[in-house]
């Protein structure tokens, strides 16, 4: 399977770095990023790879000549003025002629390459691409996608105000068909995020998210520079890749990362709790995943909708997103046992598994995002809280005070080092 990567860019916002090579060779701990986007691709068996060149791309040529040295075979396409991020697959047609991976060079990830495509074919995408949270939705192009994880909508930046959205970011990273190329005009600069994907939605192409937590980074500016470098450094960026189990802190929703109040039911009514933000922040920063657990019977009291408590969750993942923090998932049960009142749901009116103190939301989302329930935890604000992490087995489980301000954090920090 072919790997293409964009590696033309000139990187203006990071030019302070080094303005005397292109943006792709900039060096993470000693290794150009681009050498690493390579090694990738050889360790899941893509050795035949595009790079696209453009602004001092005789430096990228010189480093790698044509692969052999790393064990892949390499052949270059160079761009005599830039043709954005699509413009340059158009000229391509003849030689993509099969399905193909397609990189980014300036981001730096560590992802299961073989579970991405297993999802691409199965889903017989015409395009699959990867999404995933990040700590600055705020300015990051966001995607919407349905139940079945079929795209469905485009939000590029820069977001109107009061915008309410799901944490769901382009990460730039693409399994594409060649179908798609056809609808690139040839060229014309154009951008996938901006002009071939909104585009193609409405011509009956299947567009699909694969969501993950796996490490991807852009390192278009100083700061994100600094802070990929560390997380190499660290082993961050490694451990995150989906072949190893992670580990998660479960949480509750009510009355200890929002307010509680008297069965929420509106967004309105939504407050982040005082040091929620913080919280979730140091969760990201460790390593673990960040994922919410609620019981939701407002549901089955026919209080508010499916939709209307998804969107009430759109504004927490925003509220968060705007202090630099981010959930990796957020699971919720609708149900509630007791039957009998006239407005009630009665679908919903159930005796479930997924209702806590039982377990079935943790379970799920073990199974889901691969997390190892021995090495996570449960903290919630309620008895069935902890009963549910001791029904899923988990390290520990952590009974904090509702409502407090920093309760969450606090207890973080005492096992979180």
């Amino acid at each position: 399977m072919k790997v293409v990567i964009i590696a033309g860019g000139k990187g203006t916002r990071i030019a302070s770095l080094n303005s005397e090579i292109p943006k792709a060779m900039i060096p993470i701990n000693g290794k150009p990023v681009l050498e690493y986007q390579i090694e990738l691709a050889k360790r899941y068996g893509h050795t035949d790879i595009f790079l696209v060149i453009g602004y001092l791309g005789d430096k990228i040529r010189s480093y790698f000549g044509n692969g052999e040295s790393f064990g892949v075979q390499i052949k270059y396409f160079e761009e005599h003025s830039p043709l954005g991020t699509a413009g340059a697959l158009a000229e391509l047609r003849n030689v993509l002629t099969e399905d193909f991976f397609l990189f980014y060079g300036d981001t730096v990830m560590d992802v299961a390459l073989d579970k991405m495509y297993a999802f691409h074919t199965i889903q017989q995408a015409d395009a699959t691409l990867f999404l995933h949270p990040n700590d600055h939705p705020y300015d990051s192009d966001l995607v919407e996608i349905d139940k079945k994880g079929v795209i469905i909508g485009f939000h590029s930046k820069p977001h109107p105000k009061n915008f309410l959205y799901r944490n769901l970011v382009n990460a730039a990273l693409y399994i594409l068909s060649p179908r798609l190329l056809l609808h690139i005009p040839q060229g014309i600069k154009s951008d996938f995020g901006k002009d071939i994907f909104p585009k193609v939605l409405t011509e009956n192409l299947r567009l699909i998210g694969y969501v993950s937590s796996e490490y991807i980074k852009d390192m278009g500016t100083p700061e994100r520079y600094k802070k990929v470098c560390n997380d190499v450094l660290t082993g961050k960026v490694a451990r995150l890749n989906k072949k190893y189990a992670q580990a998660a802190v479960f949480l509750d929703r009510d009355g200890v990362l929002v307010k509680e109040v008297d069965l929420l039911c509106k967004p309105e009514q939504l407050e982040l709790l005082e040091g929620a933000a913080d919280a979730i922040r140091y969760i990201n920063e460790s390593g673990y995943l960040a994922v919410v657990v609620t019981n939701q019977p407002v549901i089955a009291r026919n209080l508010c909708s499916i939709e209307e408590l998804e969107f009430i969750h759109k504004k927490m993942e925003t509220l968060l997103g705007f202090e630099h923090s981010y959930l990796d998932a957020i699971y919720y049960c609708p149900h509630h046992p007791d039957k009998g009142f006239p407005e009630e749901r009665k679908e919903y009116k159930i005796k479930c598994t997924c209702r806590k103190p039982n377990p079935g939301m943790l379970l799920q989302a073990a199974q889901d995002l691969n997390i190892n329930l021995k090495k996570s935890y449960m903290i919630g604000d309620r008895d069935s809280d902890i009963i549910a992490g001791q029904n899923a087995g988990v390290s520990a489980s952590i009974l904090i005070e509702r409502n407090k301000p920093f309760a969450l954090l606090n207890a973080l920090r005492n096992f979180i080092k």
